[in-house]
């Protein structure tokens, strides 16, 4: 039986690509310290600012704009400590829908420095309000945090409304763009975004590599200080061979990016059909606009736990949340945001798929999918 890996937002797997060019590339060398002024470090540096150049054409930044780091939770660690260190301004403003890496920072930073974080509003949609930040944002508003897309819903939000609102008011933006880059169409320069982060393990690259995109670096403090690497912006000697990943797997999603049509159009038709068989299963965020490749469903009364162990005594491979939060049996923050009722927050699962599957896949998921809620309202309701 085939396995189906169905957590791609949680981390995908590393594309074949990437995996032929690891091959080739320890096979054939060369291995030195980039930062190294002798032959061999100069071959090493010369290919990884190639990889630097190829991803900041695909993401519509420039060279000099790309931090190479270890993915994204660092580059929002650095965001914050950039933007709030020795900041007058005390005021952040995230969403409530964020992503640990974000609210843990905003959290940290009222504890310690003496912020002041306020939450904007979600709509049951899935989207944040955007008129909640325009009544919110002000003078002493230091830095706001809302993502592209929700690691868990899928829902793409209305980033470049809320960087118009950031550029009138003169507070800088940061935008989780995790979940976005490599899904859908992204260009850094034209968003109007401050900082945006990538991880390499999110489009098939290499696990402990990302990157950190600065409108203005000069503006970056270093998280890590070490010798200088990264133009003084990120200490450490650099993953030369993960920031080759990095071009390698931006490269082939990026360029393949028609390829989630047929996802979509797959997923679509796996949601109307469950949707039809079990008229109780709710879709979330299903009113709004979402990745091609997520589907986030419940059927209130049915524990998503129970659901996720039918299905992977299947081979499916699917989470209840975030990939961070799994083991969590409570309503996720996210969906609290929204609004939604704890029933339907208990028995949430989240099947994310990738370039590297084919949407016939969907078929079995339906067919298993279909067994495991069958089951599981008969035990329910006995």
């Amino acid at each position: 039986m085939q396995e189906i890996y169905a957590d791609y937002n949680g981390s995908a797997p590393i594309c074949n690509e990437v995996k032929e060019y690891i091959i080739n590339r320890l096979n054939k060398g060369p291995f030195a310290n980039p930062n190294a002024t002798h032959h061999v470090g100069t071959r090493v540096k010369v290919a990884m600012e190639n990889a630097r150049s190829v991803c900041a054409k695909l993401l519509g930044a420039h060279m000099s704009q790309l931090v190479f780091n270890s993915g994204s939770t660092e580059g929002i660690s650095t965001v914050f400590q950039s933007v709030l260190l020795n900041n007058t301004k005390k005021k952040i403003i995230i969403s409530g829908i964020e992503h640990s890496a974000v609210s843990n920072n905003a959290q940290f930073y009222a504890e310690n420095f003496g912020c002041e974080v306020y939450t904007l509003q979600t709509k049951p949609n899935g989207m944040v309000d955007i008129e909640d930040l325009i009544n919110h944002i002000d003078d002493n508003t230091a830095l706001v945090a809302v993502m592209a897309a929700n690691n868990e819903t899928g829902v793409i939000q209305p980033y470049n409304d809320i960087a118009k609102i950031c550029q009138e008011q003169g507070v800088a933006y940061l935008c989780d763009t995790t979940q976005f880059v490599g899904k859908t169409c992204f260009n850094f320069e034209e968003s109007g975004i401050d900082y945006a982060v990538v991880a390499g393990h999110k489009i098939g690259g290499m696990t402990g590599s990302g990157i950190l995109i600065a409108k203005d670096p000069t503006t970056l403090k270093p998280l890590i200080i070490g010798g200088g690497q990264e133009k003084g912006l990120r200490g450490g000697t650099q993953n030369y061979l993960g920031n080759e990943t990095l071009a390698v797997a931006l490269t082939y999603s990026m360029n393949n990016l028609q390829k989630h049509d047929a996802i979509n159009s797959k997923r679509e038709e796996f949601e109307k059909n469950i949707k039809a068989k079990f008229p109780q299963v709710v879709i979330i965020g299903e009113e709004a606009p979402r990745l091609s490749s997520t589907t986030y469903l419940s059927y209130p009364g049915i524990h998503g736990q129970a659901v996720q162990m039918e299905l992977e005594s299947e081979g499916i491979y699917v989470t209840t949340s975030s990939a961070c939060s799994d083991n969590n049996p409570q309503t996720s923050k996210v969906l609290k945001a929204m609004g939604v009722a704890d029933d339907i927050g208990r028995g949430v699962v989240r099947i994310s798929l990738g370039l590297c599957n084919d949407p016939a896949l969907y078929d079995r998921i339906e067919n298993a999918l279909t067994i495991a809620y069958e089951k599981l309202s008969k035990i329910k309701s006995y």
